[in-house]
């Protein structure tokens, strides 16, 4: 990928007058990440609140086995045959604001579509998301930068719980992998709307990465999201935030993170008579306005149904198998 935002000129230091004064793609282009930090900090945070109030050994009276880590005191987590991910109830985590259908749909708590997805089901559910968030996001965001990096995470995070809501009706569902699947997303469609950047398609530019560079690339940002949505498809795990988090990222990075041609800047500064380079291709034009459709037409229909009570798996029958698959070793109702 590349290493800074295009649209970020630099001036030249050399004595060259040849040279263009301004330049992309250098390692001064980088944005300073701060906004993906302070989301790890705040789910972190957020975590430690929740055990606080979970107190474990002052509500646990034994029925499923006595706190684990006792230590930890008021900190300690739950019986692990009631919470194996060491964590909390699932009371408290619905106290906290965890996303259930029948809370936002008939308690008009719209809220929780937000509040669900700065929470965690254990230690083991929030390291592995802060890790994932680390090493996804930062590097977005040294690219893009924080309003565009914020905006596609939260965006996502909130499809997710609209699609999570419409098809899981009895189970609360928290976590941040929404966000995390809209990163994802947003990962490939950025890959897919600046293809002939990368692959040096516009030969009048700088050699850049080349067709078996992109190829490669795309091959194996598909092979990451299909491994990552197809363990979804255990039990317990609430797919649905996962694939309404990519397919909103998805969307998001075609309308958020263009990147302009090369040669665009330095057209600017070009002698008046000159031809000026156009900044963006016409097919990320395309790109762009068939995401933006989308995405409003799909969180305007999202919301409606919701609101009015719509169960998505009636009008998709299989859609549950995207969820959770069946087998001898386990039991998806359960």
């Amino acid at each position: 990928m590349a290493s800074g935002d295009l649209e970020r000129g630099t001036k030249n230091r050399g004595n060259n007058s040849n040279i263009p004064s301004y330049y992309v793609e250098t390692a001064e282009n980088r944005w300073t990440s701060w906004i993906i930090p302070m989301f790890v900090v705040a789910n972190i945070a957020v975590f430690i609140v929740v055990m606080y109030v979970n107190d474990c050994p002052k509500k646990t009276r034994g029925i499923e086995g006595s706190c684990v880590a006792k230590f930890l005191h008021r900190f300690s987590f739950q019986p692990l045959k009631e919470n194996p991910l060491f964590g909390p109830s699932s009371d408290t985590l619905e106290k906290m604001g965890a996303l259930k259908r029948n809370k936002v749909v008939h308690g008009h708590q719209g809220w929780r579509l937000i509040t669900c997805m700065w929470l965690h089901a254990g230690v083991i559910h929030v390291l592995a998301n802060v890790i994932s968030l680390i090493f996804i996001g930062i590097r977005l965001e040294q690219q893009f930068g924080f309003v565009r990096v914020g905006i596609i995470y939260l965006v996502s995070g909130f499809g997710g719980s609209i699609l999570s809501s419409l098809f899981i009706q009895q189970n609360i569902s928290v976590g941040a992998s929404g966000a995390l699947f809209g990163l994802l997303g947003a990962m490939l469609s950025e890959l897919l709307t600046n293809w002939t950047i990368y692959s040096n398609k516009d030969h009048e530019t700088k050699t850049f990465y080349g067709d078996s560079f992109v190829i490669a690339a795309l091959f194996t940002l598909v092979f990451i999201i299909a491994i990552n949505l197809a363990v979804g498809i255990l039990p317990h795990v609430d797919n649905f935030a996962h694939i309404g988090g990519f397919i909103s990222g998805f969307l998001l990075g075609f309308v958020l993170l263009l990147r302009p041609q090369f040669g665009w800047a330095e057209s600017r500064h070009s002698p008046a008579d000159a031809r000026v380079k156009s900044k963006h291709k016409a097919y990320q034009y395309v790109f762009l306005l068939a995401a933006a459709v989308l995405l409003i037409v799909g969180f305007t229909l999202g919301l409606v149904m919701l609101f009015k009570g719509e169960n998505g798996n009636d009008h998709c029958s299989w859609c549950h198998y995207l969820s959770c698959v069946p087998t001898s070793k386990w039991n998806c109702q359960n």
